[in-house]
């Protein structure tokens, strides 16, 4: 069963964020995902090779999210201690400034399917969430191809525009700005 358009299953968890150089423990609950758009980023492991590389990817895009009303939740099956000792001693985490949250009961990655059950690790998956709780879209692949988060950011924008613009689509490679379409039978086979 897909998991767009439907709600967050309740979850209760730890997480670690440094924003402006003062770090912290914080809980993070499905009610943490309501009121804004949400970006949550599955990753197998913490010190591992390809999650950094992600991880300093969503940090050199974090401002656009912010700018686009969102927060972005960096997920593996570690704790947030775990991902504490990360941000200090990895260059790139060091760059994130959302939270960091530890999944170690699998209950997240069970949650949102992107568990590995014979590796208590996670798959590669993204997900952006609307500001009720309810998942607009899913992606999740295997964990040795990386993800460029311009595209996860490109998906929010058209996420956002087609939940304030009822009745219209986002074409393929559609742009914030540019033309949508508003289906119907006058279009069908003219495209």
């Amino acid at each position: 069963m897909s998991l767009i358009n439907t709600q967050v299953q309740p979850f209760k968890t730890q997480a670690f964020v440094n924003r402006g150089g003062k770090g912290e423990f914080i809980e993070v609950t499905e009610e943490s995902l309501k009121g804004k758009w949400s970006v949550l980023i599955f990753m197998p492991a913490a010190f591992t090779f390809n999650c950094p590389t992600e991880i300093e990817d969503a940090a050199d895009n974090y401002a656009a999210f912010q700018a686009a009303g969102a927060e972005v939740y960096i997920v593996t099956t570690d704790t947030h201690f775990s991902h504490k000792v990360w941000h200090e001693t990895s260059p790139a985490v060091g760059k994130a400034k959302f939270p960091l949250v530890g999944d170690p009961t699998h209950t997240l990655t069970n949650a949102f399917g992107v568990h590995i059950p014979e590796e208590g690790l996670a798959l590669r998956g993204t997900f952006v969430v609307n500001p009720d709780g309810v998942i607009k879209t899913v992606e999740i692949h295997s964990n040795e191809i990386a993800r460029d988060v311009s595209e996860t950011l490109r998906k929010l924008k058209a996420a956002q525009y087609t939940a304030a613009n009822p009745g219209q689509v986002c074409p393929a490679k559609w742009k914030e700005g540019a033309k949508t379409l508003a289906p119907s039978l006058d279009l069908v086979g003219k495209i």
